[in-house]
């Protein structure tokens, strides 16, 4: 059977801000005047102003500065029967052409894969569907590769599982294309062990330093992976008190597996995180991937008890007060250190739970 009417143009594309003239020409073989028809556009019945009857059958719409499609499908033009019926439709594809994607960024997780991600432009939306293909290659010898699995980090993004080579670069680029045109990104060019990234440490452990009221310890295990390739790794650690948002970050960590959190609040609950930074034996100068961070860890430092509420000393107090520990120190260090080599940070924390103690005798004096 013959449809009953014909659209022309069928499912054009167009730049926003275009106009187009769209008919309806009924088939003969339907008893249908071109006054016996009306156009809708996504449902909505355009204006009678907007027709034009080129001939017996046949019903002109006239449509000027397009906006973008509302959906990426389309917008749906329908020419319809006086009673409502539908007699033919077309797609309008109204939008942009895709622009150029930025901001190209890969990873590879302890070296066995590659993941990519990237933006779609300085403006995004094109009302258009866009497809987005990541492509890349060995850059002397090797022929174009396409990435297979998308979106698993995101709208933009791409992961390349295996087959990738070491001490190789590599060149890698996305290109967008939709109805209206193709946009190839700039080339990125990169090798895997500059892009490293790894799983955060493991067995995170937090710990109080014997009755010492503002520490914390804190220990971890390298990621296991780094014990596979060629890497060291750097840390860092971020810790909060309980009842805050704000992490306070510790930078300076370098690549020892624990440290001494100091200057903190007694009897206070703290959650600590860690991660980890590889970086290659080989001297690479790239700055590195941080890898995500631990799951948090709680622990608290001890209460302090001293009494609450009690007046500071006056000035000439304090000053007293600072002459009596400060002799009370060195008369210690004199009893238990033999020599300067022995005043270590563990001497130190020796004298400073001793003090807390006397301390603590005094105010319940």
């Amino acid at each position: 059977a013959a449809d009953p009417a014909v659209i022309s143009p069928q499912d054009p594309t167009l730049l926003i801000g275009s106009s187009l003239v769209a008919t309806c020409t009924v088939s003969p073989d339907f008893p249908l005047k071109a006054e016996d028809l009306y156009w809708t556009l996504n449902g909505r019945r355009l204006p009678a102003a907007s027709y034009a009857a080129l001939g017996p059958s046949t019903l002109s719409v006239a449509l000027a500065r397009l906006n973008g499609s509302r959906q990426q499908s389309g917008d749906n033009l329908v020419c319809h029967s006086r009673d409502g019926g539908i007699l033919a439709g077309s797609c309008l594809y109204v939008g942009l052409p895709p622009e150029k994607p930025v901001n190209i960024t890969c990873w590879s997780k302890n070296m066995k894969d590659l993941t990519c991600k990237w933006a779609p432009g300085t403006e995004g939306e094109t009302f258009l569907h866009t497809n987005y293909t990541l492509k890349y290659k060995r850059r002397w010898y090797g022929q174009d590769n396409t990435c297979q699995e998308y979106h698993t980090a995101g709208t933009y993004s791409c992961h390349i599982p295996k087959d990738l080579a070491l001490f190789t670069p590599y060149e890698i680029w996305v290109e967008a294309s939709n109805r209206l045109g193709v946009a190839v990104s700039d080339v990125v060019m990169l090798d895997i062990l500059d892009v490293v990234t790894t799983d955060p440490p493991s067995d995170v452990h937090v710990s109080r330093v014997g009755d010492l009221e503002d520490q914390l310890s804190v220990r971890w295990s390298s990621p296991p992976a780094l014990k596979d390739f060629l890497f060291q790794a750097k840390y860092q650690i971020q810790y909060r008190v309980e009842d805050s948002s704000e992490w306070k970050v510790v930078d300076d960590v370098g690549n020892q597996t624990s440290c001494r959190l100091a200057g903190l609040r007694p009897g206070t609950v703290y959650f600590v995180q860690v991660r980890c930074n590889p970086f290659s034996i080989y001297g690479s100068k790239k700055a590195g991937i941080w890898s995500d961070w631990s799951n948090p860890t709680a622990a608290s430092t001890p209460r302090s008890e001293r009494v609450a509420g009690g007046c500071d000393p006056k000035g000439g107090e304090q000053n007293t007060t600072l002459r009596r520990e400060l002799k009370q120190f060195f008369g210690w260090v004199k009893k238990h250190a033999y020599g300067c080599s022995n005043l270590g940070i563990k001497l130190y924390d020796q004298w400073r739970v001793w003090l807390q103690k006397s301390h603590k005798t005094r105010n319940q004096v």
